[in-house]
């Protein structure tokens, strides 16, 4: 299986990045296609519209945990996978990228832990 990364799309692509995959449903403001230096946009792949309001719109402490249950359950039901599974048998290297600020609970974290143990 490829080594999977994870990386904001507000930090520089380097060639250690691999594959570049944007992963939200919505173009990073403020970013370049040319700065961007994506192989692949796979918006299909992120949460959907609604699952990612509720989350950035609540207040309940236990949002994270809510966020994550919703979101791997669309993912089992998501057709998308499959394309990143063969994009996975094809290369070495493939980094997800993410445009929100938190590095620590975001939606790629989870799609990473999914896929490896998918």
């Amino acid at each position: 299986m490829a080594s999977i990364n994870i990386k904001r799309i507000y930090k520089p692509a380097e060639d250690s990045d691999g594959f570049r995959i944007l992963v939200d449903r919505l173009w990073p403001r403020g970013i370049s296609k040319e700065v961007a230096k994506l192989n692949l946009w796979m918006k299909d792949i992120a949460p959907s519209t609604e699952l990612r309001q509720q989350f950035h719109h609540s207040d309940d402490p236990n949002k994270w945990d809510k966020f994550k249950a919703a979101y791997l359950a669309e993912l089992r039901q998501n057709g998308a996978i499959q394309q990143l599974t063969n994009l996975l048998a094809d290369h070495e290297t493939i980094t997800l990228l993410f445009s929100v600020p938190d590095e620590h609970q975001n939606h790629a974290l989870i799609l990473r832990e999914f896929i490896i143990h998918q």
